[in-house]
């Protein structure tokens, strides 16, 4: 994806269809994470601009890292589970490295194993966009109504 927002659409998604078991915070930190090597890699002007990160094994790492973190503060953040924290920093970073195989051609997801990028042109840039972005509604959408259900309720 060119920018990391369009990542948080199938997170919305997701994070709507479970809120207590993935946590979309933990979820959108861990695409930022991820997106800070490209962008890193585009203003020092060097080539390939996704690298580790950007890899299984390095979105491993990364989810890591979002998970250490928010065991730190957790004390700020005390209604985040670890489980739950684990749950979206994985499926950010994995989803993210998905959504960018699809469209970048300088992405080698499985390195170190292999070089190739099978996913690349798997579908039009235009269609991934728009499930990011209907993800996106979707997901707000059913959180919303979750939210005003629950509020009437209590």
């Amino acid at each position: 994806m060119p920018f990391t927002p369009f990542h948080f659409g199938p997170g919305a998604l997701v994070h709507s269809a479970a809120p207590r078991h993935i946590s979309f915070l933990a979820f959108c930190g861990a695409n930022v994470l991820v997106d800070v090597e490209p962008l890193y890699f585009m203003l020092t002007h060097q080539w390939p601009i996704h690298r580790f990160f950007h890899t299984y094994v390095g979105a491993t790492v990364a989810a890591g890292i979002v998970v250490a973190v928010c065991a730190l503060v957790r004390k700020l953040l005390p209604r985040l589970s670890v489980r739950a924290v684990a749950l979206g920093a994985i499926i950010g970073t994995y989803s993210h490295v998905l959504l960018d195989s699809l469209m970048h051609a300088d992405m080698e997801p499985f390195a170190p194993f292999s070089d190739s990028n099978p996913l690349l042109g798997a579908v039009f840039l235009n269609t991934l966009h728009g499930f990011c972005l209907l993800a996106g509604i979707v997901g707000a959408l059913v959180s919303g109504v979750r939210y005003v259900w629950n509020k009437r309720r209590l």
